[in-house]
């Protein structure tokens, strides 16, 4: 007797709008209505659409990217009631597999426009880029960014539970605060619950002003149920366990992942793709009190993309910017130092800065924190395969410029 086949606890549709999808939401509440119930134990099957909804086409041009609407975005499938799971207790995530849907083999890396998103190194690529990726089974290329293609590690960049009401209340809080304090810097130091083209799933329209007014936005993860943690090695056989807040757990997942280097620079800067994430659901009963858990916690699976330890060239960063200013033990101005370090060395290959900052967000890059300990400067480095170019980047071998063509950009 064969093996039955597992359901399909979800299902999105490419050619509907992701906000008229009643198995879709984009905002953390815990007033989202549950879109279906997962039994305790059991492995099912749900469809994400990527993050933008399908904002972003298989095209050559980055207007797209440009003009992308930052409010209708993470859109997430669920949130899914999982039977017997309460306060207090840890769900149990196990991710059997993570595919492409069928119908689109192919996702898409940008760089946001400084003025609308924007990212790691936008002070210094301040406009709008994008590369196409072809899936070619468990590997990927790009006529963006030619001479290279490595296996992905596949993976969701957004999973966990709902908030209870306290919990929202205190994220609102915080982060409220954080705006209000850098208030004088020309930027987004992060985003407050915002009413516009929120999608609260088959909610009612007195529950969708209610989300729409107090929801948190899906950008950042926060510690106490993960969300948006763009974690690499949550692929294949990988076992997260998530802290519980509400009756059911009200468990959601997206923003599917072809690959992604460490700290995915660009802030677009994953393979991002609509996908069908395999997953097994487990309650540990008052797992918080025995774990001691104030923040989730992962074991990687055994899939990971094979380099030897003598297969990346390793890049160091410290705690002095681009400017020659000295900061104290400051990790974030190390790692753009060491990003912009990668930068200058492919530049003699004859790829362009913007086409080597997309490949960096999005190839199997290694990034660490290598000290925190010797004052003024923290350091940290960057791991790059040398085995995913079809050309020798060693430092031994004289670099040779080359027609690396172009990446998709905005038109103005």
């Amino acid at each position: 007797m064969g093996k039955q086949e597992l359901r399909y606890a979800a299902k999105v549709s490419l050619d509907k709008p992701a906000a008229e999808q009643a198995c879709l939401h984009n905002r953390w509440h815990p007033d989202v209505p549950s879109c279906g119930t997962i039994k305790n134990n059991e492995v099912v099957k749900i469809e994400c659409v990527d993050w933008t909804g399908g904002q972003i086409a298989n095209s050559d041009s980055a207007d797209d990217v440009k003009n992308v609407d930052l409010t209708r975005v993470h859109y997430l499938t669920g949130p899914f009631e999982i039977e017997t799971a309460e306060p207090g207790d840890v769900l149990l995530v196990e991710i059997q597999d993570v595919q492409p849907l069928q119908g689109q083999p192919w996702g898409f890396t940008g760089v946001f426009d400084k003025s609308n998103g924007g990212g790691f190194l936008d002070e210094i690529y301040p406009k709008a880029a994008k590369a196409i990726w072809d899936f070619e089974g468990i590997f990927c290329s790009s006529r963006h960014i030619p001479g290279v293609r490595f296996a992905g590690l596949i993976h969701p960049g957004i999973l966990g539970c709902a908030p209870s009401p306290e919990i929202l209340a205190e994220w609102n809080r915080r982060e409220g605060e954080l705006i209000s304090a850098y208030s004088h810097l020309d930027r987004d130091v992060a985003l407050p619950p915002q009413p516009k083209n929120v999608h609260a799933g088959s909610a009612s329209d007195d529950i969708k002003e209610k989300v729409g007014r107090e929801g948190a936005r899906t950008i950042p993860g926060r510690p106490e149920h993960g969300g948006n943690c763009d974690i690499k090695n949550l692929s294949r056989g990988s076992k997260v366990y998530l802290p519980v807040h509400v009756k059911g757990a009200k468990f959601s997942v997206g923003d599917l992942h072809f690959s992604q280097g460490d700290g995915e620079i660009s802030f677009c800067g994953a393979i991002e793709m609509a996908g069908v994430i395999t997953i097994k659901f487990t309650v540990m009963k008052d797992g918080m009190a025995q774990l001691g858990m104030k923040s989730p916690i992962y074991i990687p699976g055994p899939v990971e993309p094979q380099f030897g330890p003598g297969r990346y060239i390793y890049f160091e960063g410290f705690s002095v910017d681009e400017h020659g200013k000295q900061h104290y033990m400051d990790a974030t101005v190390a790692y753009r130092q060491t990003s912009l370090r990668v930068i200058e060395y492919l530049r003699r290959y004859g790829y362009d800065d913007y086409q080597i900052y997309l490949l960096l967000s999005c190839a199997p890059v290694q990034g660490h924190v290598a000290g925190i300990v010797d004052i003024p400067n923290a350091c940290t480095t960057m791991g790059l395969p040398v085995d995913i170019f079809d050309f020798d980047i060693s430092p031994g071998t004289p670099a040779k410029k080359m027609d690396m063509g172009s990446c998709a950009y905005a038109s103005d």
